[in-house]
């Protein structure tokens, strides 16, 4: 585990200097148009059945169940970053939705107030000072970056499906995760504004800036009116 983390600190490190935004643009293409058809094809279709066929508070028990093993890496990533009251608030809420919350199925710790959070290793080395790299768009995943793919390697060792001995209840968690996650953003597709791929590429970025950043953008607003003061 230890060496993991050490090579996945030393490639994001090694690579950080990249300047260029989409130096692999012409591969991402491909990729992207890639994922497009898959998703057209096959995805999108299957998630609709989805959502069409499981009642809403069965299908509300699978998404809190999800959400439940992923405060697992949440809580940790949380720790990483020296924010100690959510980690531990995100282990509380592990605690209590796997045991009063039937394993995750009904969220009780929103209820009494142990806020839900979304922190990955990837947020945990923008945190840091680790620049994003170079955009880099997975097969079958979608966008990202240098910083994120590689921080998917200690994501899934601290993810909760690591967790689970039995190999085939792994591998079956693993696609409700997946078929929960595309269910969630059906219909998003409408939002895509001018050409497809720089409006994924520019709006990846910017999302995860502001996940890094805890919604805390800085703005122009404030030197305006003190603009207007001084007049």
């Amino acid at each position: 585990m230890i060496k993991i983390l050490i090579i996945s600190f030393s490639l994001v490190f090694s690579l950080n200097a990249y300047s260029d935004v989409d130096p692999f643009e012409d591969i991402n293409l491909i990729t992207h148009n890639f994922n497009a058809k898959i998703d057209e094809n096959f995805s999108a279709p299957i998630a609709k059945v989805y959502v069409n066929i499981m009642p809403d508070k069965l299908e509300t028990g699978v998404s809190n169940f999800v959400a439940n093993y992923e405060d697992v890496n949440i809580g940790l990533n949380n720790l990483l970053q020296g924010k100690i009251k959510d980690g531990f608030s995100d282990i509380g809420r592990l605690l209590v939705n796997s045991t009063v919350g039937v394993l995750g199925f009904v969220d009780v710790a929103s209820k009494i107030g142990l806020e839900k959070h979304d922190e990955d290793f990837g947020q945990t080395l923008g945190y840091w000072g680790f620049g994003p790299g170079p955009y880099i768009v997975l097969p079958f995943l979608g966008p990202s970056s240098l910083r994120d793919t590689v921080a998917q390697i200690p994501d899934a060792f601290l993810g909760g499906l690591f967790f689970v001995e039995h190999e085939r209840t792994s591998y079956e968690l693993t696609l409700v995760d997946l078929l929960e996650t595309r269910a969630r953003y059906l219909g998003m597709e409408s939002l895509v504004i001018g050409d497809e791929y720089l409006f994924y590429r520019d709006a990846y970025f910017q999302n995860r800036e502001y996940e890094i950043l805890d919604g805390i953008i800085d703005d122009d607003f404030e030197d305006f009116e003190d603009f207007e003061d001084f007049d």
